[in-house]
């Protein structure tokens, strides 16, 4: 679905580039997670990505074509929601909905059916002016997706949601994931990185030194140990094992048979400390 080739981009202004011969690949209904500190060149990416910049150098297609060369047809078939809501405020949720709807001929959800799911329906006449941040996050999802994108471009889709709410939304991407969407996701939330993409792009100073599954990640970077935490005395204690030939160590199969245990857990390393041993920068 996105094909990027040796990527740079230069703002006018700046005499270093911004982008520096990035290239990766985001396959058909993949979940491709985008990450990396602030000022490391994710939303020029993204505006390269969705068309809104056109001079850069190297190779950038999209459904097998360069983006430079798109015409309005391309629009039918990408959705993009980032992390600051792109609403007319003085305009209640359902006639911005209305309105963004009708911009689209292609086949398209039921605008109720979009908002219930979410729980805007009953507030559907309010004023976006009065939504609250969570309220504008669901409702700017919504509108990016009315048209039944194959390709979905996501800043923060789950910033300033509370835990039900942003289940919501999550559990909605992984549908249409299933349904054959691609979802290019830009995030500082490892938590939903994890659990929600098949890929991963760590970027830092306009690089991509990173790009690997999750999984693969944790296995390569975490230490190869498990925790026994368990109760001895009343009190808990824990003790650390070397996962190579753990069915065979006396001292971890003597503490498992003889004592009451709480919790066993490998020892992976969280995607946040892993960044930061790649990349030696904070998510921030």
């Amino acid at each position: 679905m996105i094909s990027v080739k040796d990527l740079t981009f230069n703002y006018k202004k700046q005499a270093a580039p911004t982008l520096k011969n990035i290239s990766f690949e985001v396959a058909d209904g993949e979940i491709f997670g985008f990450l990396g500190p602030s000022g490391a060149g994710k939303s020029t990416t993204q505006k390269v990505l969705t068309g809104s910049l056109k001079n850069y150098k190297g190779a950038v297609r999209l459904n097998d074509c360069e983006i430079n060369t798109i015409d309005k047809k391309f629009y039918e078939e990408i959705g993009v929601a980032f992390e600051f809501p792109n609403l007319y405020l003085k305009f209640s949720a359902l006639e911005n909905l209305s309105l963004f709807s009708s911009f689209y001929t292609c086949e398209k959800f039921s605008v109720e059916e979009l908002m219930q799911r979410v729980g805007l329906w009953e507030d559907r006449n309010l004023k976006v002016d009065a939504y609250s941040k969570g309220m504008r996050m669901r409702l700017n999802f919504i509108r990016s997706i009315l048209h039944k994108p194959k390709l979905l471009f996501l800043d923060e889709p789950t910033s300033g949601l509370d835990p039900a709410n942003s289940r919501l939304i999550k559990d909605i991407i992984k549908e249409l994931r299933l349904n054959g969407t691609t979802v290019f996701l830009t995030t500082h939330n490892m938590a939903d990185a994890d659990e929600m993409c098949d890929r991963l792009a760590f970027m830092v100073d306009g690089r991509l030194p990173v790009i690997d599954t999750p999984e693969n990640l944790k296995l390569k970077h975490g230490k190869k140990s498990v925790r026994v935490n368990y109760l001895n005395n009343g009190y808990t204690q824990s003790s650390e094992f070397k996962l190579k030939e753990l069915g065979q160590n006396v001292e971890f199969l003597d503490l498992i048979k003889k004592t009451e245990i709480e919790t066993i857990h490998t020892q992976e390393a969280t995607l946040d400390d892993i960044f930061i041993k790649v990349t030696g920068k904070k998510l921030v």
